[in-house]
């Protein structure tokens, strides 16, 4: 993320609303209260100062709705029982632990490298639909060819990428 991680949580809970209020839900036990948690989140979002870089998202945006839902509770009078807050405290945290982390960077240095093989307009088209995730079509606009060369690109390079990762795995 960007040195401000502001703009790029507000973007991940408007696109993930649906999942993150279904995972409030299941944790504070009333549709209501999670509904409101994640508008007061997303209000709070806005009025913090920069915010360096955020792991997971999802994970952050959920503690911090938990964080505004024990909030709203204690404000209307309706404490949780010290076994809720407790509960709720102690949920885990779905981001990835150090060696997994350490794991996937070097997976993806590795796919970097691998990538850099690839001939241009394969690796181009490659980033636009999976990094970039444009569709096919619009790819095939953009760089002036039919659907079915982006499709076969598609194809060359992840097969490509397949065998050149499973090849480091294994050496």
């Amino acid at each position: 993320m960007a040195d401000d991680a502001r703009p790029a949580l507000l973007d991940h809970l408007t696109e993930r609303y649906a999942n993150l209020k279904r995972s409030l839900v299941r944790m504070l036990g009333s549709d209501d209260l999670a509904g409101d948690a994640l508008h007061d989140t997303y209000l709070r979002l806005h009025s913090q100062e920069e915010r360096g870089p955020i792991l997971s998202p999802s994970a952050y945006l959920l503690r911090m709705a938990v964080n505004v839902a024990v909030d709203m509770q204690r404000r209307n009078g309706r404490t949780l029982s010290p076994d809720d807050v407790e509960s709720l405290m102690s949920l885990s945290d779905p981001a990835p632990g150090p060696a997994q982390l350490a794991e996937d960077r070097s997976e993806l240095e590795a796919l970097r490298r691998i990538m850099e093989r690839l001939p241009v307009r394969r690796r181009q088209i490659m980033l636009l639909v999976r990094w970039e995730g444009l569709p096919q079509k619009e790819v095939a606009e953009r760089l002036g060819i039919s659907v079915r060369i982006v499709e076969n690109e598609l194809k060359r390079g992840h097969d490509f990428c397949a065998r050149m990762l499973n090849r480091e795995k294994n050496s």
